[in-house]
């Protein structure tokens, strides 16, 4: 991982005209004004390796989480730890004579912010935030941009721009909150369900989210600790550092220098440092008018990423002496890099800024040359960062053709955490891996809470998705080194897992699969999950192609369990059932409980049209499109099999154009997992929305054949077309197009990008 990442001169000129192009494109500008402040769901300015919420103010304090950085309190599940907030910057206009007021305590309204408005800039992951503070028969105008550098990983930045409308002194500072540690804290890793509500109800506290954006299960979801144990500052150099070092976890530490505006000499600066607060402050002198750029330069690290606080004290003045500008352009020009590819749709704007969004977010939480797999809410302490398989089957199909360099670590995340697994499935008397229903982002052990145990226990389908993201990889790029070297290990052993987990019914001359957890998670301890069992065979089917491609020794039960493995179907066959006919399906969860997801992409499962069909009818059909698009996990499985079946266009449209059922929260398009909750950064959410995109409209599989045309594509009525565009297989550049003919017949049309 290097301390930084340079782009290249003819880069930054060849994509120059590209980012002032996207600057026109409203698609990607998504904006607040004053009156949306009591509704504000926080944005995310990302680079994969570092992540921070945005604030109305842009000036605030706000949680900062560093790539697989975890807090190991015994007793507990590993969490995310808070390392200290470096964004923040106050501001005091007032003049001598009485208390001082300052910017960040001043109330959210007109009385305090005139002219008010915030743009959360897509293209350019930058946040800008302009209004005019009034403050004692003050008023100065501000304008505040703050961004986590994709050029330089480790940097993040933010200025501070005043033009006063009065001579005289004002006071800014430059603070690194240091967090006070989560209280109360509960052993989770012990405590049973009921236990663990009866604990959050006698602190007074609850698992519904509060409005406007308090997180959903904030109470048990908090943020692990971060402890500072050395720092300093230095005030005339205005510069400062400290190290630190989560719970029983790994180093850090970070560094902050401050820029003056040019020519300005401070009136006076000192260093201050408490047990919550360490800041650089300044006093300087200002004239009516005239325009003052402050800018403070943030240096972050993680022992495994970067170095000490030395070296991250010589990264920030380094950044500080380059200059804003500079380091501004190279991380326009290494995003403007990731917009070459993108999804272009016309003849709907909304869908459009969407679409924008929703890429935004997984290019903002995913890294290059890593091994290391985003959780299903970025870098946040919702469900604790651990890494689901939301990973392997929601976000990564996305990645995989848009940029499969972010895809890659993904996959080899389960590569680096073979050992765990290995070591799980012994433990449960399983041969080969089992991979835990939470794996922890660092290490890879399960670190699902005892309250869900049954879940990290019974809700094995997470083993089979790994396996199916390790081929899909390998389809998509032809790497074979890459395949023999870390995909054939990780396949080899879920197919040794799935052999030893299910078992011969000799009577009925099938495989079956007992006590499992459904991917309706309502149903526990059942046989023959249907998603379950059509995964698992999937998987060992897997596994004894890639042995014939890399001539390795398959074992024969590998293809005997996958052609022989019991799915459940109804009588004559007319659709698959969701679980073994014994289980009385008491709720739907996904709608038609495991029957959806079979219409997956990874999955291709291969079936007839009667079949395909027959799902939809039972699974989908039934199902109204408020409660599909009320749930993020719903959509891709709806609006795919919609598009599958080659059938109801309008339904597809329709959830298309819904965008979808209150899981977007206003002003930043921020997906959520449920309309009703908080649990927001909802990858999962996001990439599903994607994946019904690029592999529901279209009808693209990727197979072994390529990346093939399964069925006739479709277009939701009001769009014009659909473009996907540069996406990247073997090797190749290619432009995907869907547009109806001069008869109206949907066509897809490929060629070289």
């Amino acid at each position: 991982m290097n301390r930084s990442a340079k782009v290249p001169v003819f880069a930054l000129l060849v994509l120059a005209g590209a980012s002032a192009r996207a600057a026109t494109d409203a698609s990607f500008l998504l904006r607040a004004e004053l009156q949306d402040l009591p509704g504000y769901f926080p944005g995310y300015l990302g680079n994969g390796y570092l992540g921070t919420l945005t604030a109305p103010r842009g000036t605030e304090s706000t949680p900062t989480y560093v790539i697989a950085f975890m807090d190991y309190t015994a007793g507990d599940m590993s969490r995310p730890a808070q390392v200290p907030a470096w964004n923040e910057v106050d501001f005091s206009s007032s003049p001598p004579g009485g208390g001082r007021a300052w910017l960040n305590r001043a109330r959210l309204d007109e009385r305090h912010f005139a002219d008010y408005r915030q743009t959360l800039d897509l293209h350019e992951a930058t946040l800008t935030t302009h209004y005019r503070y009034l403050d004692s028969g003050r008023a100065t105008e501000v304008e505040v941009t703050t961004l986590v550098s994709e050029a330089s990983p480790h940097l993040a930045v933010t200025r501070f721009t005043l033009t006063p409308d009065y001579d005289g002194v004002v006071h800014l500072s430059f603070p690194l909150l240091l967090w006070a540690n989560h209280a109360p804290r509960f052993p989770l890793g012990e405590m049973t369900g009921p236990e663990m509500e009866e604990a959050v109800a006698a602190y007074g506290l609850t698992l519904e989210p509060r409005p406007p954006a308090t997180a959903d299960r904030e109470a048990v979801w908090y943020p692990g600790y971060a402890e500072v144990h050395a720092s300093d500052g230095d005030a005339p150099s205005l510069s400062m550092w400290l190290d630190g070092r989560a719970v029983q976890g790994l180093a850090m530490a970070m560094a902050a220098a401050v820029a003056l505006p040019e020519g300005m000499a401070a009136e006076s600066a000192t260093f201050r440092r408490d047990a919550y607060r360490m800041a650089l402050d300044v006093a300087v002198k200002v004239e009516r008018g005239r325009r003052y750029a402050f800018t403070k330069y943030v240096a972050l690290s993680r022992e495994g990423w970067g170095g000490d606080a030395v070296e991250d004290l010589a990264l920030a003045r380094a950044a500080r002496s380059r200059g804003f500008e500079q380091l501004l352009n190279e991380h326009r020009a290494a995003w403007a890099q990731l917009w070459q590819s993108d999804i272009l749709i016309e003849g709907d704007a909304r869908a459009q800024q969407v679409t924008h969004s929703e890429l935004y977010y997984l290019l903002a939480s995913s890294t290059a040359g890593t091994a290391f797999s985003p959780g299903p809410d970025a870098l946040t302490p919702d469900y604790a960062a651990h890494v689901f398989w939301d990973s392997d089957t929601w976000i990564f199909p996305v990645l995989l053709l848009v940029n499969p360099e972010r895809a890659r670590p993904i996959v080899d995340f389960r590569y680096r955490t073979l050992p765990p697994a290995q070591a799980r499935a012994q433990a449960h008397g399983y041969q080969g891996a089992m991979y835990p229903w939470e794996s922890d982002a660092e290490n890879g052990t399960d670190q699902t809470p005892h309250s869900a145990v049954l879940l990290a226990d019974t809700e094995i389908h997470v083993t089979a998705d790994v396996a199916i993201a390790q081929w899909q990889y390998y389809l998509a790029t032809h790497d074979r080194e890459w395949l023999r070297t870390h995909g054939w290990p990780v396949i080899r052993e879920v197919a040794r897992f799935w052999a030893s987990r299910s078992t011969y019914n000799p009577r009925e001359h099938r495989y079956e699969i007992a006590h499992v957890n459904s991917v309706a998670e309502s149903h526990n301890d059942i046989p023959n999950d249907t998603f379950t069992n059509v995964s698992a065979a999937r998987a060992l089917a897997i596994a004894a192609a890639a042995a014939r491609e890399l001539g390795e020794h398959a074992d024969p039960v590998w293809e005997k369990a996958a052609r022989e493995m019991y799915v459940p179907l109804a009588p004559r066959g007319t659709h698959h059932l969701p679980f073994d006919p014994s289980v009385a399906s008491s709720s739907q969860d996904f709608g038609g409980g495991p029957v959806p997801l079979l219409f997956l992409p990874s999955l291709d499962l291969v079936m007839s049209p009667a079949l395909r069909r027959g799902d939809f009818d039972y699974a989908v059909r039934p199902t109204s499109l408020a409660r599909a698009g009320s749930g993020s996990m719903g959509i891709a499985p709806s609006m795919v099999a919609a598009a599958t079946v080659g059938a109801d266009e309008e339904g597809a449209a329709l959830l298309a154009g819904n965008l979808n059922g209150g899981t977007l929260k206003p002003p930043f398009n921020v997906r959520t997992e449920s309309a009703r909750n908080n649990t927001g950064y909802f990858l999962t959410g996001s990439a599903g929305y994607l994946q019904a995109l690029m592999y529901g409209f279209t009808g693209l599989r990727i197979r072994e054949a390529g990346l093939v045309e399964a069925y006739p594509p479709m277009l939701p009525p009001r769009w014009s077309s659909l473009t996907l565009r540069n996406l990247s297989f073997r090797g190749q550049r290619l432009d995907i197009h869907l547009a109806r003919d001069s008869s109206g017949v949907v066509r897809l049309t490929r060629q070289p990008h």
